[in-house]
């Protein structure tokens, strides 16, 4: 038999099936914290009166948009 202690057996196996999980969930953390500031930084130059070009802007909502969904579709399932 396995002198290996239940619960550290189901953790290890648990990462075997998701690996990186936690590492995966900063990333998407860090990239919805920079596309959120990039979205503000360029929304205020907007405010400020200077010219923008559509596609820097519609890629900035995109990307606000998709690593939020990205960090959701990743959640532990379990809980």
């Amino acid at each position: 038999m396995s002198k290996i202690d239940p619960e550290l057996k189901k953790k290890l196996l648990k990462e075997s099936q998701a690996p990186f999980m936690g590492l995966r969930r900063i990333l998407w953390i860090a990239f919805s914290g920079s596309a959120f500031l990039g979205l503000l930084i360029m929304l205020s130059k907007i405010a400020s009166g200077s010219e923008l070009q559509k596609n820097n802007l519609l890629i900035q909502f995109g990307a606000c948009i998709l690593f939020p969904i990205l960090l959701f579709l990743d959640r532990n399932k379990d809980k």
